[in-house]
């Protein structure tokens, strides 16, 4: 046998790891090229939130996981799914508000008092 055949098993197809998403399951043969390009940069893009964020939210993610839920519905039915820039920007204004609502308590807080040195 060439070596070809003996590598075939090993290397992903045409989609790659993605293939096994249920998005890409649940779309039509024409759309599965689509669907997992669209989900690859979701992915991406929720990747580099997560690395450079300096809070911890899954606002982004589940935005992002409306919009791959929203292209499905539109390559079935032809209604448009909302802007990237107007999800993005909702996504922004309810992480903001989540994290200002979990730093009102810290700042009712009183400040301790220092302990004065004896000496």
């Amino acid at each position: 046998s060439s070596g070809i055949n003996a590598e075939w098993p090993l290397r992903p197809g045409k989609y790659g790891l993605l293939f096994h998403s249920s998005y890409i399951g649940r779309a039509k043969a024409k759309n599965k090229g689509r669907i997992s390009r669209y989900l690859a940069n979701k992915c991406s893009i929720a990747s580099r939130i997560d690395c450079f964020s300096e809070s911890i939210s899954s606002v982004f993610g589940e935005k992002m996981q409306e919009q791959v839920e929203e292209r499905l519905h539109f390559y079935e039915s032809g209604d448009l799914p909302r802007k990237n820039v107007d999800v993005m920007q909702e996504a922004m204004t309810e992480a903001m508000n989540a994290l200002e609502k979990k730093e009102e308590p810290a700042a009712e807080e009183k400040p301790k008092k220092k302990k004065e040195k004896k000496g």
